[in-house]
């Protein structure tokens, strides 16, 4: 009978390039819920799960998403309901970030167009400056 594979924390901390703290961190957000062992329950023991959910985390991270709605997209998925509601779910929290993505980048844009004129406005009166010194 073949064992389920187990990580410690630090084995999981090497594997995803992150600290120990955040990954209990991780674990005091509910998104990772290791088994205790050794005196006093001191030593955390990660399973096959708990990793498929810090791997799920770190992408939800990498999308933009909050803590707490990659806890609720991968909550749902430990669920047994029907895919259906977690995909719409997971829909509208994309659509949600895309949106604010997409706001922040209008406001990046309109920013730089302000920097640009304020630049090329400098560069016009330093070079008057200059003539003037030359004269």
């Amino acid at each position: 009978m073949a064992t389920n594979p187990t990580y410690s924390i630090s084995d999981l901390a090497r594997e995803f390039d992150l600290t120990t703290r955040a990954i209990r961190f991780y674990e005091d957000m509910g998104l990772l819920q290791p088994q205790r062992e050794g005196p006093g329950g001191r030593n955390r023991v990660y399973s096959a799960r708990d990793r498929t959910r810090l791997k799920l985390t770190l992408r939800a991270k990498r999308l933009g998403l909050s803590l707490t709605e990659a806890k609720d997209i991968i909550d749902m998925y430990d669920s047994p309901r029907d895919t259906g509601p977690q995909l719409r779910k997971f829909l509208t929290v994309l659509a949600d970030h895309k949106r604010q993505l997409e706001e922040q980048l209008a406001d990046l844009v309109a920013n730089l167009d302000e920097v640009k004129v304020h630049e090329k406005e400098a560069r016009a009166l330093l070079a008057k400056v200059e003539k003037a010194d030359k004269a």
